[in-house]
Formats: C-alpha cells, structure tokens, sequence
C-alpha cells in the first residue's frame, strides 16, 4: 500500500489514495500506522475517496482507531495532496468529511500547494447538537469541574465537539493530567476536544489542544475556529484573530455578519512518500 505522510503545523497524518488503493479494516490500520515506535507514526489516518456530494471524501481515523468527523489541519493537507499528485487541477475544490461539504482555496506556488484556506462553515453552537448533556441555547462561558478544579466553558461544534476554556498561562497547564479527563467528561456523550488558550490580545490567542483519541498535538485547525468563536463570544478577541499553536500559526477569520461563517487560513507539508507492507 502506497502511502504519503503529511502534516498541517505539525499535526500529521497518513493521506492514502482509495480511489486506488483498497483498505479492508481502516481503524485497524489507523492504529498500526500511527505507532511512533512501531509504525510510520501519525496522529491519524487520513483516506481519501471518491464523494457523491463533491470532488472528494476525506474518512478519518484518530490514533487509537476511532473515527473522527472533521480535522482542519487534514483537510488542508488533502488539498494540497490532490492538487501535487494530479488528482485535480483546479485551485477551488469541495470535499466531503463527516456528512458536511468544505470548500478549499488552493495557494499555489511553483506548481506545488503552498498554504489553503477552508470555509470551516457555520460553528454550531446549541448544545445537543454539538453535543453536550446541558440544557439552554448555547453552553457558553459554564463552570465545568475537572479534578477538583472550576474552569469556565465554551463549547462549541466545528463539525466536531470542542470545550475550550480560557487561562492565564497555557504554558503551565498539565495537560496531560487534564486532557483525558476533560475528553470523557460525562457532560459529553461523544467525548470532547479541549482547547486550553490564552488571551494575548484582541488580534492574538495562544492555544494547546487535547484531541480526543489522539492526546496533545501540535496543532488542530478545528480547534483553532473554536477558540476564536469561544473568543468573540466571550468578547474576549476579536471574530478575525491569529491563533498560536505549538507547531505554528493559523489565521482564523469568522464572518459574522454576512455567511456566518469560520475561515480557517494555514499552510500544508509533505513529508515523505513510502510504502507499507
């Protein structure tokens, strides 16, 4: 099986071409490939297909096998993927993932996709919905205890469930301790991600994220949106801000006054072809 490893600011995957190749158990595979001392080593597996709603399908696996709807740093990463391997040649392209149709701007430079920017759509913000076991219009700025301690809450849905909660120093915070119990917290029937983010100012906010089934990466373009969104909602930032993440930087824009929309701006990286036996 052929297959390209690929990442968003620092948040890789492995992208494999189903319109060629056939994967009989996907998760199983997922779990091999993501192995960082036995495997290729991944945060996931990322399958792309053929889509009867648009140019492609993105299916996606977290590390430890579990399907996830939507990654924003993948979905750049699968731009970049169908435009450098021929797939297409068009610059604006839809793909499909967890149900919903993103559309892609392709930045190209030198024949090779440099950076992209994705129409997130619209962040969900109702709490069944995103989901979250609460009651109410919105779950915003809520306390949530986590061992022992109160952190106030914005959960937010980027095709994905997201908690994101606001500190003073995101530097300090044990994430490894906090993560996986803010990710099956029972106020979340699906688990969660959770995005720990500093204040910088109104223009810039620093962030860590803990995905579910994947731990701590270095970047998550999902989140990202969140925290910008959980941002503007709390007043906190502004709709249009740079989001710091420990692999780099994505510009999140959300347009609230005429699509509703979140615009997630940031580069994509190949890092190697191989083959798997």
């Amino acid at each position: 099986m052929k297959f390209t490893k690929m990442h968003g600011l620092g948040n890789d995957y492995i992208y494999v071409n189903c319109f060629e190749e056939e994967i009989a158990d996907r998760s199983a595979l997922a779990i091999r490939v993501s192995n960082r001392h036995f495997g290729v080593g991944s945060d996931g597996l990322i399958c792309i297909c053929p889509s009867e709603r648009a140019d492609f399908l993105m299916d996606m696996y977290n590390a430890d096998g579990s399907r996830s709807e939507m990654c924003g740093n993948g979905i750049r990463c699968v731009g970049k993927y169908v435009y450098d391997k021929g797939l297409t040649k068009e610059t604006v392209i839809t793909v499909e993932s967890g149900g919903e149709v993103k559309t892609l701007q392709l930045f190209v430079e030198d024949g090779r996709v440099q950076s992209v920017r994705v129409d997130m759509g619209q962040p969900i913000l109702k709490p069944e919905l995103i989901p979250v076991n609460a009651e109410g219009e919105v779950f915003i700025d809520r306390p949530v205890e986590v061992l022992g301690q109160r952190y106030l809450v914005t959960c937010v849905s980027m095709g994905n469930p997201h908690a994101v909660t606001f500190v003073e120093d995101v530097d300090s915070i044990d994430i490894q301790t906090i993560g996986p119990v803010f990710e099956s917290h029972p106020l979340f029937p699906e688990r969660v991600n959770t995005e720990f983010a500093q204040v910088i100012d109104g223009k810039t906010l620093k962030m860590r994220v803990w995905e579910r089934g994947s731990g701590e990466t270095l970047a998550c373009g999902t989140g990202a949106s969140a925290c910008v969104v959980a941002g503007s909602l709390n007043g906190l930032c502004e709709s249009a801000a740079t989001v710091q993440l420990l692999g780099g930087e994505l510009e999140i824009e959300w347009d609230k006054e005429e699509t509703g929309c979140v615009f997630m701006t940031g580069p994509a990286v190949t890092v190697f072809d191989g083959e798997l036996f």
